[in-house]
């Protein structure tokens, strides 16, 4: 009974430091390519990033009217799914959609003020 439990640590033992070498060999290639990553992108110059959005009166109304467009283009192309089996009536509603859209966004909205 002893030698089974002696042979079972082992084996436990033999897959846990298995294990260890799996995690250091990955974790050296790890910090071998945040090293060599590093040394890259410690040559480019620095250039500040902006990712703030534009938080005027006039930013979230076009966000929102973007957002509207979108939502209805959506809408158009699900009920087209539904409607017609017809790849052809499909495609021609997605083509109409595109080309009606900066229309639609012309009239609906008047984006000069």
């Amino acid at each position: 009974m002893s030698k089974e439990r002696a042979r079972r640590r082992a084996e436990r033992e033999a897959e846990r430091a298995r294990q260890a070498a799996l995690r250091a060999e990955r974790e050296a290639r790890l910090a071998r390519r945040r090293e060599r990553v590093g040394r890259v992108t410690a040559l480019l110059p620095r250039r500040p990033v902006r990712i703030a959005v534009q938080g005027g009166i006039a930013a979230r109304r076009r966000r929102a009217q973007n957002g509207l467009v979108a939502v209805l283009f959506f809408i158009v192309q699900v009920i087209a799914w539904l409607l017609w089996s017809s790849w052809a009536a499909r495609f021609g509603v997605f083509v109409l959609s595109v080309l009606f859209v900066p229309l639609f966004v012309t009239l609906v909205f008047d984006r000069r003020s």
